[in-house]
């Protein structure tokens, strides 16, 4: 149901992203152009991508691609501005949220919004909170994982700490980063999670014979699916190390792999020694469309990371009626139970391996693992739309 405000003007907002689909990468950080255009139900929306821009011949980070972005680069139903600012790796670290600010202000100084919202704490949220105070704007910022998990050195932890003091509100993607926000600065009752969604209409309970047939997967094959970034803290290794351990109780076993990532020839090779070859398939990066495909096929998702925030793909998996095999780290354990999950730690291949024979075996109830994914993008839209329509009440920012 619509909140009643949103019936009347509309409310003009702003989202700062440094993680959004682009021309170089166009899947990254979906979700973020997901709850982007759902929140377009509510209010007029506009996202300013920021994106650090090196030095052509210095070196880059290796973690994600940086190639050149084409400002042009549109994505349907959301208006993309690309917004790039010159940065160095690791030296211009604790300065990037000023001169993010700096660049991002003109964007928004002609047509102010009526509110900033900050998908990210630092150092987008930090050039959110600046532009927000030079324009007389309220600022949400959003934590969304690795910004309050993984604080990589004492500049970003004082920048991020900054950050949520400054800010409006702070909203998070599960209750274990609303607790992390809280822990590092932020006020309690200026902290809200809101969780994740997906799309319902593309991810459901789906026959599982046919998405094999339409995808060469045998109806006879245990199939291992994992979705994401092919980086260090997703532990794509120790899966491919459980892997080798089942192959023996397991002949039928395949293990597929949906993402790109700095690791991939690493992986790919790691695969090679430990006699996987014949079955791992690496299928890059994938359409929402085909990854929901690939999870109807699947026997189930497994996603070994080590730090996560409330990762989309469990709620799609949950979606398709897959159970899931994941570590119970970041707001993984608010997503599932026993009726549709098996938890087990990180980093242990031993473990995993066990974790992964026990799901195999196990007779799940579909239906019942749908159930656990009842939130759709417009819910995510709804109550955080129900946010800011609240906060531009008490300070008097709302439409003209």
């Amino acid at each position: 149901m619509m909140p009643a405000a949103a019936a009347t003007a509309r409310v003009r907002i702003a989202i700062v992203s440094p993680n959004f689909p682009n021309s170089a990468d166009p899947h990254l950080a979906i979700y973020n152009y997901h709850a982007a255009r759902a929140l377009q139900r509510w209010a007029d929306v506009a996202v300013y991508c920021l994106i650090p821009s090196y030095p052509r011949y210095l070196f880059h980070p290796r973690s994600r691609s940086f190639r050149q972005v084409d400002s042009n680069f549109r994505l349907p139903g959301v208006d993309v501005h690309y917004v790039p600012y010159p940065a160095v790796p690791v030296l211009t670290r604790a300065f990037n949220g000023r001169t993010a600010a700096r660049y991002l202000r003109p964007q928004l100084a002609g047509t102010p919004p009526n509110l900033i919202l900050s998908q990210g704490i630092y150092p987008g949220g930090e050039g959110a909170v600046r532009v927000g105070a030079a324009l007389g704007v309220p600022v949400i910022v959003q934590g969304l994982g690795s910004d309050l998990r993984m604080i990589a050195d004492p500049f970003m932890e004082r920048g991020t700490r900054n950050v949520l003091q400054r800010a409006a509100l702070v909203l998070t993607v599960s209750d274990e980063l609303r607790q992390r926000a809280v822990a590092l600065g932020a006020s309690p009752d200026k902290v809200q999670a809101i969780l994740n969604g997906c799309d319902p209409e593309l991810f459901r309970v789906a026959d599982r014979g046919a998405a094999r047939s339409k995808l060469g997967v045998p109806a006879a094959a245990r199939l291992v699916l994992y979705v994401g970034r092919f980086d260090p803290v997703k532990n794509v290794d120790v899966l491919l190390e459980a892997a080798a351990r089942l192959v023996p109780s397991q002949a039928q076993l395949q293990v597929a792999c949906i993402g790109t990532g700095a690791l991939e020839t690493k992986l790919r090779a790691l695969a090679q020694r430990l006699g996987l070859s014949p079955c791992v398939r690496w299928l890059g990066a994938c359409d929402p469309k085909d990854v929901a495909c690939w999870l109807a096929a699947a026997d189930l998702l497994c996603l070994p990371s080590r730090s996560e925030g409330c990762p989309n793909v469990v709620v799609e998996a949950l979606a398709c009626g897959r159970p899931v095999v994941a570590s119970p780290v970041g707001g993984i354990p608010e997503l599932v139970d026993d009726s549709c999950a098996v938890l087990t730690p990180p980093g242990d291949p031993a473990a995993l391996a066990k974790a992964l024979a026990i799901a195999l075996d196990r007779d799940w109830d579909e239906r019942r693992i749908a159930a656990h994914a009842g939130r759709s993008w417009d819910d995510v839209a709804r109550e955080t739309f129900e946010v800011c329509q609240r906060l531009l009440t008490r300070t008097g920012c709302g439409a003209a």
